[in-house]
């Protein structure tokens, strides 16, 4: 199920990209970012009432909090940076440079999650690497 939703994540994410740099024109990129960010804010609570998630709130762990809070704030100085560079760039350069995330994530997730980091992922990150330069150069 896993595979259904991570395809489903890279459609919206592609649609996000063409569709924040039609919305953009014209536009402050801080003040779309905070647009942006009540739609999510207001579909996410609203899938929490939908199914019920709400009571899990008092469950959750300060260490958990934190993480979540930190991680928030990673995302929104992420979507801050990315709707600057669309606005200033080509979709079609920025949204590869911003894909390197993939190549980043894993290796802080060798390093911070102790996860495998395999002969296999080391090559497919330098093809990420590589694929990435030569679609912007």
């Amino acid at each position: 199920m896993w595979l259904f939703f991570a395809i489903l994540s890279s459609v919206f994410a592609a649609l996000t990209a063409i569709l924040a740099k039609i919305g953009i024109e014209g536009v402050n990129s801080n003040l779309a970012t905070a647009i942006r960010t009540i739609v999510v804010l207001l579909m996410a609570w609203g899938m929490v009432w939908l199914t019920h998630a709400q009571s899990g709130m008092a469950e959750i762990s300060r260490k958990s909090w934190i993480f979540l809070i930190l991680s928030g704030l990673a995302t929104g100085a992420s979507w801050l940076c990315y709707y600057k560079a669309l606005q200033l760039g080509d979709a079609s350069k920025v949204v590869p440079i911003d894909k390197l995330s993939v190549v980043l994530t894993l290796i802080l997730a060798f390093i911070f999650l102790h996860e495998e980091f395999t002969m296999k992922s080391l090559i497919g990150s330098i093809l990420i690497g590589i694929g990435t330069l030569f679609m912007v150069l």
